[in-house]
């Protein structure tokens, strides 16, 4: 069974065909056709074999030009036509010119083409070399016994040729070495027994032929057999071979044992995934090791202040101290989770466009505060606005990072200096390649002690920190990272040893108009009456919700997912005037849910909250009203004074 089609049968072609394959066989002679004039009209391989040129090279010229100077001149060419027409037949023999202008020795006969009416309308034209047809025989001879002696002596590649059925047609000493087949017992056989059980019934060898024969080429690597049913990896690559004619007449097959070589491959590749599982196990290790700290800290403080608040007889300035602790250490847990999800770049992010130097003036004395008297703060922002589209609130935070570290560098006091510029692309950073495009670089220099080369390739990883323990949590520097990445920009660092270090922070220049800030909220007092729909699965936060609403005055049903809510606004919807959802619920997630609110109910406003989803991080709110969690009553009360925000 094989792909390649059986040559076809002589008896099969018509008389033309059986001709014109006739005079293409023919390699010692050349057979070619003169127009009346003496012009070449048609050129078979021998006569290019003999004379050099090629078909279109030669059709359109005059046969002239192959016969001497000398010969030219004395008219030997017109004479032989007329010769030829005359009398019905030229044959002689005399030298002849080859294209590169070597001479040889021919024998020439030309006879006449007559029409129907006996008109001469052409000239058929066949030339013999017969001067050193002996010596190029033996040449050829010696030529292919150094060929054979090349092809025996490579011992390192089974090189062999196939038929057009791929039966092995001889075989050289490498393919012995490497397959364990001498020639005799190799050679007639299919050489699909070489491949496994496997990929034979899979038809891989009939395939190989196949692309070979339909591409030019086949190539691959794969399991291979030896004669004793070992198993190996081989390169193969297979050609199939054409004739002189263009004839396919079979295959070129080498082979090489690659065994050594992919087993070397598969002990890097191991040792690399080895190392690669190593430094995630020790980073995973060190982030949940660093989050439990910082959480048992913090839930430190909230255990011991709930369980003052349960003695009995607590003053109330002791109460009110407790409850603003547990308060501000709630504060300070959401703070952390912003900067473990920012460094991960799964941050919600609420971009604006807005000026950085604008921004960066309005923080000065929040900057100015942090770094102390000892510090100099030194503003370099240009006049002209240098815009960008980011969320102002996590640039603020990325910016006071930033400083606080630059701070930290400088125990001793120093200098700060913040300034801005446009810059056309970002460089290569820490094996990134370059970014294109314009973006707005903020520079911010210090004067400290510098980060070794050592550290510096760190600096970014949560929790990594030079800081003495309590002296910081280790994640400012990640939170700035994962804000660049997830603001499609980027964050750089250059530093010397005791001449100090430059962060510069790289976010894409925006074309948009400045979006004028929203008013601040006012005070908690006189919040309208709402009636909400609460889509909270969690038992324990929707419970504290809709209390948290109703002593806001409002009029709450919880339901616990969003199918459920579907089916309370299929029939109750004219009763509410807000839906307040969470996101990540089993089934109909809370922005799928606020889409279809929007088709069915347009009248209703729909507020989502989350203190995290991938979809969000991702792709935004899609237009709803967000709060993030954990949320206060300010956050609720800013939700019920909203005015209602449709999806896209």
């Amino acid at each position: 069974m094989t792909d390649v089609a059986p040559p076809r049968l002589l008896n099969d072609l018509d008389q033309a065909e059986r001709f014109q394959l006739l005079i293409d066989a023919v390699k010692d002679y050349a057979i070619y056709l003169l127009d009346s004039e003496g012009y070449v009209s048609t050129w078979n391989t021998g006569a290019q074999l003999f004379k050099g040129y090629t078909a279109p090279e030669i059709i359109g010229q005059h046969f002239s030009v192959f016969y001497t100077e000398e010969d030219r001149a004395a008219g030997l060419p017109a004479k032989a036509l007329k010769t030829a027409a005359q009398e019905g037949r030229f044959e002689a023999e005399g030298w002849r010119v080859r294209k590169d202008g070597t001479r040889f020795w021919t024998h020439v006969v030309i006879d006449p083409v007559l029409s129907d009416g006996g008109l001469v309308i052409g000239f058929a034209k066949i030339t013999r070399d017969v001067s050193d047809r002996r010596a190029n025989d033996d040449a050829l001879r010696e030529s292919e016994q150094r060929f054979r002696l090349l092809v025996q002596g490579v011992k390192d590649y089974a090189i062999y040729m196939l038929d057009i059925d791929g039966k092995v047609s001889n075989w050289n000493a490498g393919a012995e070495a490497i397959k364990g087949y001498k020639a005799g017992e190799i050679v007639g056989r299919h050489f699909s027994l070489f491949y496994t059980p496997e990929d034979q019934a899979a038809g891989l060898p009939q395939k190989a032929l196949q692309t070979a024969l339909n591409e030019g080429k086949f190539s691959g690597e794969a399991l291979r057999v030896r004669k004793g049913g070992e198993r190996f990896w081989a390169s193969v690559v297979i050609d199939p071979i054409h004739d002189d004619g263009g004839e396919f007449i079979g295959f070129a097959k080498v082979t090489r044992d690659i065994t050594e070589r992919r087993r070397a491959e598969e002990a890097v590749e191991h040792s690399r995934e080895a190392l690669l599982q190593a430094q995630k196990m020790e980073a995973i290790g060190r982030l949940t090791g660093g989050v439990a700290h910082d959480f048992n800290n913090l839930l430190t403080v909230i255990r011991a202040s709930a369980d003052f608040l349960r003695r009995p007889g607590l003053s109330e300035d002791k109460r009110a101290r407790y409850v603003q602790a547990i308060a501000d250490t709630a504060e300070r847990a959401s703070a952390l989770t912003s900067q473990l999800l920012a460094f991960a770049r799964r941050q919600p992010l609420q971009p604006e466009v807005f000026d950085v130097n604008e921004r960066v003036r309005g923080l000065s004395e929040i900057i100015g505060s942090s770094v102390g008297s000892a510090v100099d703060l030194v503003l370099d922002l240009p006049k002209k606005a240098q815009t960008v589209e980011a969320d102002p609130s996590q640039f603020d935070t990325a910016v006071l990072n930033m400083v606080i570290n630059a701070r930290d560098a400088m125990p001793g006091g120093g200098t700060i200096t913040i300034s801005a510029a446009f810059s056309d692309g970002v460089p290569a950073v820490r094996g990134h390649t370059a970014a294109h495009g314009r973006f707005v670089a903020l520079h911010i220099r210090d004067t400290g002690a510098g980060i070794p080369p050592e550290t510096l390739g760190r600096i970014f990883e949560p929790f990594f920190t030079t800081k003495p323990v309590d002296k910081g949590t280790g994640l400012g520097l990640s939170q700035v990272y994962g804000f660049a990445k997830q603001s499609r920009g980027e964050i750089d660092v250059v530093s010397e040893v005791d001449r100090g270090a430059t962060f510069t922070l790289y976010l894409p220049q925006s074309s948009k108009g400045r979006v004028k800030a929203a008013p601040a909220e006012v005070d908690c007092l006189d919040v309208p009456a709402r009636r909400i729909l609460l889509v909270e699965d969690n038992e324990g936060v929707g419970a504290f919700a809709a209390g948290l609403l109703r002593e806001l005055g409002q009029a709450v049903v919880w339901v616990g997912d969003g199918q459920a809510a579907l089916e309370v606004l299929e029939h109750r919807a004219c009763e509410f005037d807000l839906v307040f959802s969470d996101v990540v619920m089993p089934g109909i997630s809370g922005i799928d849910l606020g889409h279809r609110i929007n088709e069915m109910w347009p009248q209703l406003q729909v507020v989502l909250t989350s203190g995290y989803s991938h979809i969000l991080a991702e792709e935004g709110a899609h237009g709803f009203r967000l709060l993030n969690k954990p949320y206060a009553i300010d956050g609720l009360i800013g939700v019920l004074r909203s005015k209602p925000a449709r999806g896209r």
